[in-house]
């Protein structure tokens, strides 16, 4: 068995610095991460580094060149006992694209791991070993299985991956994907085959970025919606057809029947169901990327809260109409959010309305009731969708496959047709912010130990 990490960028950045400052030598640290199990598969959250005091909290060993104090160790191990949260013991050793543990170090582990996990009362323990662009791991879980690593991904803007030794995809060719392998290569190709990427509501943009995602190869896609298709959905619902009207087909049936036409091999998942639901965000959290394409607040925050406790990189996506009392045109805009672990958030910016929220946990006759009305349907036009669906692609692709340099801000891209503008706008971040923040109340990496902001 084997597992992944997931660490965001700014974290991975202070641990190389503290591991690698120049002066070729070995140096420590410890991380608290978060744990996602789903099924067989094992995620680490990385949400806390932890520098090792040279001298003081790392000593030399007794068998190897250093080690933690046990005072250090002591001191964390029962801290992440007590959050829930997964011990990792960090060093470095001195190479590059390739490492691995010694044999001193794992004859440490099996002497000292067995007390460590008695310790985290059923929260696995385990170590780390860096090289300048690797990593090892060597987890214990309760029960005694020991997992390597399969792979460690650094998120970003970008996103990176690094492991034991580099990446060596499958080589298969597909004629079908001749073009874009021709930009990016079998390696490329390899990794879209690997990516199991949600799609959070499957209107007039999601039913768009399906299709795009279908089309170059990504190996299992998740479609979620609980809506049915209707006439007025036909002008901008890819694949839908007045059959499907007659029989009010579900959205997720149209969106898996288009993605089978375009691959035998067809890798839809359907959800029918509303992503604010326990059981259906719970399918989500060992997702590689997500696409918001509903337009709900109860969805955006669920989305949220997904990327930033279980470190998944996102977009959130739409198209936005808004007319005068007169029905005179205001604004007309198309938007593509980034939203990356611990780079700001849909809290943070305002993107979430709590009164909205609030409306949207009610019944339509407590809406009515209470004088709220039921909310009117929002216009669509499917060019503003396509341009929405485009450009969130666009970044799924070029980050997931790490085609840009890494660093850089992350940006909200957003198009205004009547100005005929593009806006990119920095998106803020609060310190102190209940989802993405680094305080001790935040969700941010914490895993399966929080509960995500769900109905039942």
């Amino acid at each position: 068995m084997s597992c992944t990490i997931n660490i965001a960028e700014k974290h991975y950045d202070q641990l190389l610095a503290h591991l690698f400052p120049g002066d070729d030598d070995e140096h420590g640290a410890v991380l608290r991460a978060g744990l996602c199990t789903d099924g067989n598969q094992v995620r680490l959250l990385v949400r806390e580094v932890i520098p090792a005091r040279e001298g003081t909290d790392y000593v030399p060993g007794r068998t190897g060149y250093r080690a933690l104090h046990p005072t250090f160790i002591h001191k964390h191990i029962t801290s992440c006992r007590n959050d829930r949260l997964v011990y990792l013991a960090v060093h470095n050793h001195h190479s590059d694209e390739h490492v691995g543990f010694s044999r001193i170090d794992l004859s440490s582990h099996e002497q000292g791991y067995p007390a460590l996990l008695d310790i985290a009362e059923g929260m696995p323990v385990g170590a780390l070993v860096f090289g300048k662009r690797s990593v090892e791991a060597d987890i214990w879980m309760p029960g005694g299985k020991r997992l390597a690593l399969a792979e460690c991904r650094i998120v970003g803007r970008t996103i990176r991956r690094i492991g034991s030794a580099p990446f060596r995809g499958e080589d298969a060719f597909n004629s079908s994907f001749d073009r874009q392998v021709r930009m990016f290569g079998l390696q490329g190709q390899a990794r879209l085959a690997t990516a199991k990427v949600a799609v959070l509501g499957l209107g007039g943009v999601g039913s768009i970025v399906a299709e795009y995602l279908a089309r170059l190869g990504v190996g299992r896609i998740l479609l979620v919606d609980p809506d049915h298709i209707e006439d007025t959905n036909l002008s901008r619902v890819v694949g839908s057809t007045l059959e499907d009207v007659e029989h009010s087909t579900r959205k997720t049936e149209i969106a898996a029947r288009h993605i089978r036409e375009i691959r035998r091999d067809s890798p839809a998942v359907e959800i029918a169901d509303d992503v604010a639901k326990i059981d259906v965000a719970q399918r989500l959290r060992a997702c590689d990327f997500l696409f918001l394409a509903a337009d709900s607040m109860r969805a955006r925050l669920v989305f949220n809260a997904l990327v930033h406790q279980y470190l998944i990189p996102g977009v959130q996506l739409g198209a936005k109409i808004s007319a005068g009392p007169r029905d005179e045109l205001q604004d007309a805009m198309s938007a593509v959010r980034q939203v990356r672990p611990g780079l700001g958030c849909l809290w943070c910016n305002q993107l979430i309305d709590p009164t909205q929220l609030a409306i949207e946990s009610k019944t339509d006759s407590e809406r009515m009731a209470q004088a709220y009305g039921v909310n009117e349907p929002n216009p669509s036009v499917i060019a503003m969708n396509g341009v929405s669906a485009a450009h969130a692609v666009n970044e799924f692709l070029f980050d997931f496959l790490g085609l840009r340099k890494p660093g850089g801000p992350v940006e909200y891209r957003h198009f205004h047709y009547l100005e005929d503008s593009a806006m990119r706008v920095v998106p803020r971040q609060d310190a102190g912010c209940s989802e993405c923040g680094q305080g001790p109340l935040s969700r941010f990496g914490k895993g399966d130990a929080v509960p995500l902001p769900c109905i039942q």
